[in-house]
């Protein structure tokens, strides 16, 4: 955490009570010319800092950033955020992710942009990321599991982002597969994973999530792959994204803890159970159409088809019939 972090955080846990120059420095062990350097970068940033002589500083307001200092704050977490990285901006969190992961970062570290200038999606699609408005994500991870396994890790982020907007905001989000959450039929989500691995060992996993949150309708682009929605447009309300980056952290670290212990088994269970397209008729941009029964092991999708056999579908878009 920062100086600027722990200055910020100084001042929410003191609510609207001065806090001298003096008494920062002490507590975090910097001179005074820091604090006073580091509360101007804090006014830079949008936040409103009143100063008063032989008072010292207090918070009046700020803009809406995620912010480590922020989300941290009674984050409680077993496997992820032990490193959290946030950033007003970034190319990609997925490529910054890799960057760190090549670098020796440890697993769970997790990566936070406000803003991505190259936000992608599946199948190298631009994945639209406007500033100070949704949460983009990534999350680097070292499990110790046979490589045909790491497909699995897809759904346990999807189903986080699903239970998190479900519990939050009472959304009925449903997962989609291979790697979208959708309201209303409306994308709200997306899912990019990447692997980095040999034949026989895993390197690193990065779980990357980009989730609509306070979009406007005027931020899409006006052509679309497939319709999308945000929490704003759902709920008509502004949602403090501190508290959904928190909120997701904390249940997917769980499930990761429960799938390292497990297996895929228990996730694959609440991901089909969030999954309106169960015992459905869909159409595989391949051509193919069937009803879906499930998830294999390998997270393959399951299709009945009209003989009776079971098709293995390992990648393509789905829709209803």
């Amino acid at each position: 955490m920062t100086s600027r972090d722990k200055i910020l955080s100084l001042f929410r846990s003191n609510s609207e009570a001065f806090m001298s120059g003096q008494e920062i420095s002490r507590t975090l062990n910097i001179s005074r010319a820091a604090v006073w350097k580091q509360v101007e970068l804090l006014r830079e940033q949008g936040f409103e800092i009143e100063a008063q002589r032989s008072k010292g500083y207090r918070l009046l307001g700020g803009p809406d950033l995620l912010l480590a200092s922020e989300i941290e704050k009674d984050l409680a977490c077993q496997h992820l955020g032990r490193s959290l990285v946030c950033l007003p901006e970034i190319d990609s969190t997925n490529a910054r992710a890799r960057q760190l992961a090549e670098q020796g970062a440890a697993d769970g570290t997790v990566i936070i942009a406000d803003r991505q200038s190259a936000g992608r999606g599946r199948l190298g699609r631009r994945w639209e990321s406007p500033s100070a408005v949704n949460m983009y994500c990534s999350i680097l991870l070292r499990p110790q599991i046979p490589v045909q396994q790491a497909p699995q890790l897809t759904f346990l982020s999807a189903v986080a982002v699903a239970e998190t907007l479900n519990h939050l905001y009472q959304l009925p989000a449903k997962v989609k597969w291979p790697n979208d959450v959708l309201v209303a039929g409306k994308k709200i989500a997306g899912l990019l994973n990447e692997m980095n691995a040999e034949t026989e060992q895993i390197h690193f996993v990065i779980l990357g999530v980009g989730v609509n949150l306070n979009m406007t309708v005027e931020q899409f682009p006006e052509e679309l792959n497939y319709p999308a929605t945000s929490v704003l447009l759902e709920t008509g309300e502004k949602i403090d994204r501190v508290e959904f980056a928190r909120e997701f952290l904390q249940r997917i670290d769980g499930y990761y803890g429960e799938f390292l212990v497990e297996g895929f088994v228990p996730i694959r269970r609440r991901w089909e159970a969030l999954c309106d397209m169960m015992n459905t008729r869909v159409q595989i941009d391949q051509g193919l159409i069937g009803t879906v029964v499930g998830l294999d092991s390998d997270g393959a999708l399951r299709l009945q088809l009209d003989d009776g056999c079971v098709e293995r579908i390992m990648a393509g878009d789905v829709r209803p019939v």
